[in-house]
């Protein structure tokens, strides 16, 4: 079963950047979903962007334009560019494959 360790988070004020990573330890070539979810504080966890296998890619309405998604077959990772964050961006962000999810890593933005 693959298994997911996610990296890059942290605290960063409003404007700023942070690139979140997820490494799988087995091959993600043949998964057709990936995805980045978030669980803001005391609220339900929400799906941000997703990819296909085909490089289609899907995200929420608030993160439009400030976030992208990319996965990289030959490494199995998948990456969230995330710029112009705002304080509402502040949660856990977990990394979503093949039904495994990942233990999740903090960002926090400061305003």
């Amino acid at each position: 079963q693959v298994q997911l360790v996610e990296s890059g988070g942290g605290l960063v004020q409003a404007g700023g950047s942070l690139r979140l990573s997820c490494a799988a330890s087995g091959s993600i070539a043949s998964t057709l979903f990936m995805a980045w979810y978030r669980q803001p504080p005391g609220k339900q966890r929400e799906l941000v962007a997703a990819i296909t296998s085909g490089g289609t890619t899907n995200y929420r309405d608030s993160v439009k334009g400030r976030f992208t998604i990319s996965r990289d077959g030959a490494k199995n990772t998948v990456a969230l560019q995330m710029n112009s964050l705002k304080p509402e961006d502040t949660a856990v962000y977990l990394c979503f494959a093949g039904g495994v999810w990942g233990r999740g890593t903090q960002v926090t933005v400061s305003s």
